[in-house]
């Protein structure tokens, strides 16, 4: 361990490995003496590194178990660590709940945890068998009351939407179907009913991913959360601070991409026929023209790695363009 990192940390640190980590570092810049919100603390590896490059950090996580894990690393880190559970869309109420009106960075990894992947029993893999939950905060409606209560054109279009599963329609029929023989309880006997629907080669996905994607999304409204987080940080960065957002499919991704250019365009619209109309100041200036993947070595060595997309924006002198929901 080098001088001054710091110790303990979140449980399954040691087999947690954050995706993009020296490029989200390199696009954060954090320092010592800022404060960064980590909007999904998970494992807790972007907040070490934050850490040990000397800021301190307000850390966010809907899931309480992952806030529970973070004890050791809270009590190393000299009081440079707050963690909150909550979620992330409301990160600019969390900040200012610390004391911390504005912040110079907030760094998002969207999507479900190794930590929550590696646990049977919160049902998001379906390389276990396990409770069909997926719930993040461990409350609410689950995947399998969604899977239970949803009637075939609604499942259908939850896959399709949500998952990009071209072949939704024969999953939500086949879904219907096995559930009026037995309630659908568990991850095996989904993946099981989507497996016999969609055919795979080697090499391929494994079946029921998009499905279990989809899933996923809906129970959590990722993509709302998503939504709001965003708009959450324009609010609390101060000028000059970083947004850093690291996704990992086509919806995230695309979210993203449209709030960034959106914030940092100048005009909008325009064609031969109609001028190009002015728009309010822009809040943010884009790091980097296109988004940031993982290098050919780090995806080998981390398959979470490879479809992961990384995009950055710095926060201008410009007020806010939007208002809490």
């Amino acid at each position: 361990m080098a001088s001054g990192q710091i110790s303990g940390g979140a449980a399954g640190e040691a087999r947690h490995v954050p995706v993009l980590l020296a490029e989200v570092l390199a696009a954060l810049a954090p320092k010592a003496g800022e404060t960064i919100v980590d909007g999904t603390f998970g494992a807790g590896g972007y907040t070490r590194a934050i850490l040990d490059a000397g800021a301190e950090v307000i850390a966010i996580d809907r899931d309480p178990t992952a806030i529970a894990a973070g004890a050791p690393l809270v009590a190393s880190s000299a009081g440079r660590l707050m963690l909150a559970e909550g979620e992330f869309s409301g990160l600019d109420d969390i900040a200012q709940s610390r004391g911390r009106e504005t912040v110079d960075g907030v760094v998002l990894d969207i999507g479900v945890s190794s930590m929550q992947l590696d646990q049977a029993e919160r049902g998001f893999s379906f390389r276990f068998d396990g409770p069909l939950d997926m719930r993040m905060a461990m409350s609410g409606e689950s995947a399998a009351d969604l899977v239970a209560r949803l009637d075939e054109t609604a499942l259908a279009n939850l896959i399709y939407t949500y998952g990009e599963e071209r072949l939704s329609r024969h999953i939500a029929k086949a879904i219907v179907r096995e559930r009026a023989e037995a309630p659908i309880t568990t991850t095996k006997r989904l993946a099981d009913i989507v497996a016999k629907v969609v055919r795979s080669k080697p090499g391929d996905i494994h079946p029921a991913t998009r499905t279990f994607q989809a899933l996923r999304i809906a129970v959590n409204d990722e993509l709302g959360e998503l939504e709001t987080a965003l708009e959450a940080a324009e609010r609390v960065l101060k000028p000059g601070g970083r947004l850093v957002v690291v996704t990992f499919h086509s919806l995230e991704d695309r979210i993203v991409k449209q709030f960034m250019a959106e914030r940092s365009a100048r005009t909008a619209g325009g064609s031969r026929h109609a001028p190009a109309a002015q728009v309010p100041d822009p809040t943010f200036t884009l790091i980097g023209r296109k988004a940031v993947a993982a290098s050919d070595a780090e995806a080998a060595v981390n398959p979470r790695a490879r479809s992961a997309k990384l995009r950055a924006a710095e926060r201008t002198a410009a007020p806010a363009r939007s208002v809490r929901r």
